[in-house]
């Protein structure tokens, strides 16, 4: 690497080192004050980053929060230990995901952002294209496992309502945990998590082979 590259190479480890920063002030702040709570001068004042620099990094306040949310999801998704299950199709693993991606966090608090941004996406179109992409992401990710889980064709109405089904579980988990003090979240995932497995059991074992069940070959499965 040359003198130039090693300047490159710093200059864009110190902007991905503010980026980081900003974001994770603005998350901070987002989560506490709102999003119109928060401006760009308590930003700058808060992470020492100056208002121009926050601009040239982010052409608004929109983009912090999108880049609040892409952060969030790798975390949440933990895409690489799903890859790698993916890969080796390790149903064990892909299916101890699935109830990590039910419990919606593990520490069982509340997300104020979250709400945050869904209550935003009512009224702010560039907010409500974020939570779009929020489900677009994480619908994926679903159907990548899903799909590791019971591949094939036939399969692919039962993965799709499948699902739209975890969708609705975890959502309600996040809502619950938001806006119920007497939610009780362990029971709850607890009785989330047997409904969900014997899905995921419905979905894996392959049924018996209609071969067997034909008399007439000699073959006849015990009932």
């Amino acid at each position: 690497m040359n003198l130039l590259q090693c300047e490159e190479a710093g200059r864009a480890g110190r902007a991905a080192a503010r980026r980081e920063q900003l974001v994770s002030v603005a998350r901070r702040l987002f989560a506490q004050q709102g999003f119109h709570g928060t401006g760009v001068a308590q930003l700058a004042a808060e992470s020492g980053i100056k208002v121009g620099q926050i601009y040239r990094d982010f052409v608004d306040k929109e983009a912090i929060v999108a880049a609040i949310v892409e952060s969030d999801l790798a975390v949440f998704l933990n895409d690489q230990d799903m890859t790698r299950a993916i890969e080796t199709r390790d149903i064990p693993a892909l299916r101890e995901w699935l109830r990590e991606f039910l419990r919606c966090g593990s520490d069982g608090d509340p997300d104020p952002l979250f709400a945050e941004i869904m209550a935003e996406a009512a009224r702010n179109a560039r907010i409500r294209t974020i939570a779009h992409t929020i489900n677009r992401s994480v619908s994926g990710a679903l159907m990548r496992v899903l799909t590791a889980l019971a591949p094939g064709a036939a399969h692919a109405e039962e993965r799709s309502r499948l699902c739209d089904m975890i969708l609705t579980m975890s959502a309600g988990v996040l809502y619950r945990r938001i806006g119920d003090p007497d939610f009780e979240e362990a029971e709850t995932h607890r009785r989330l998590t047997a409904v969900l497995d014997a899905h995921i059991d419905a979905l894996v074992i392959p049924m018996a082979d209609p071969i067997f069940e034909n008399s007439h070959c000699g073959f006849v499965t015990p009932r």
